[in-house]
């Protein structure tokens, strides 16, 4: 892909800059408990923080992607599987293509992936010829973590029928199936919540819209698009802890599945991907305007003590 993204590059020198700290200084981990939200629910920011945390760990990097080549370029393909074809699960309108069609490195250290309101390779999807293409990334095959900080500082894309998302399955899917696998989604956003992004765990008994989870909304009316942000979980046995910018705003454990199996204590894979429509998000409609790109400056996996 050689369309450039409409969206403020990162400076490479800061990006470095970021790096060097990353993997040299020792990680603050998201510690702070707070009360479990309901599903769905909607939190302010805490002052407590991620970076408050009273105890650090000295992390080891599990996994990272700085995304840094040459504008145009295909992801590394030793650590991403890039995956095609349409979901009907979700009804989801696009078909994902293969290679660098729809994710591509912007030569200033970010992965960009692109949705366009297109069909050049005339794909047929789940409900007649594809109106729409993008694509799905995944560490399938490539890397796996059990437990560990799994973040990303992204911006990611507006508009109605809009759904980008980070996520995480477990790795046995292919022999259990969803949900029974296990699903952890770090970050998710549906157009019509431009300032809202959603942290949910689906598993046999809470999958689907009965997820447990909660939403994150930025105060003072804004909206993710406007600018790069950072979602992370901190996955421990028994427990996992969502951020953004380093703020904690939901805690799950076991207590929260109503009975149900907790099934978070197994490898899990990565998954990046720019949905468009489906149940949850709804359709685009006239107001929604292409191509809208998810720009990802990293993806990180660290883990420790």
């Amino acid at each position: 892909m050689t369309v450039p993204s409409p969206h403020p590059a990162v400076p490479r020198a800061s990006k470095r800059r970021r790096a060097t700290l990353y993997t040299a200084l020792s990680l603050l981990c998201c510690s702070v408990v707070m009360t479990a939200l309901p599903a769905g629910a909607s939190a302010a920011p805490d002052p407590r923080t991620a970076a408050s945390s009273t105890a650090s760990r000295t992390a080891a990097v599990a996994f990272a992607d700085e995304f840094d080549g040459p504008a145009g370029s295909a992801v590394d393909g030793g650590k991403w599987l890039t995956e095609t074809g349409d979901n009907v699960n979700n009804h989801e309108r696009q078909y994902y293509t293969a290679g660098n069609d729809n994710a591509a490195l912007d030569g200033q250290g970010n992965l960009v992936i692109t949705a366009r309101k297109e069909n050049p390779g005339n794909y047929q999807c789940w409900y007649g010829t594809c109106e729409y293409t993008s694509s799905r990334l995944n560490t399938s095959g490539k890397f796996t973590a059990t437990y560990g900080h799994v973040e990303s500082r992204m911006k990611i894309p507006r508009g109605q029928g809009i759904w980008p998302a980070f996520w995480m399955l477990g790795a046995d899917i292919g022999s259990v199936g969803w949900p029974n696998s296990g699903e952890i989604d770090i970050m998710e956003n549906v157009g019509f919540e431009p300032g809202t992004v959603h942290g949910t765990l689906h598993g046999p008994g809470y999958s689907g819209s009965g997820g447990i989870g909660a939403g994150y909304t930025l105060p003072g009316g804004a909206a993710f698009a406007d600018d790069f942000h950072t979602f992370a979980v901190d996955w421990a046995p028994d427990s996992v802890t969502w951020s953004v910018d380093g703020t904690v705003y939901q805690r799950r454990t076991p207590a929260d599945l109503n009975g149900n199996a907790w099934v978070f204590d197994k490898p899990f894979f990565l998954i990046l991907n720019l949905a468009v429509g489906g149940y949850w998000p709804g359709d685009p409609d006239g107001s929604t305007s292409f191509p809208q790109q998810l720009v990802v400056d990293y993806v990180r996996v660290t883990t420790g003590d």
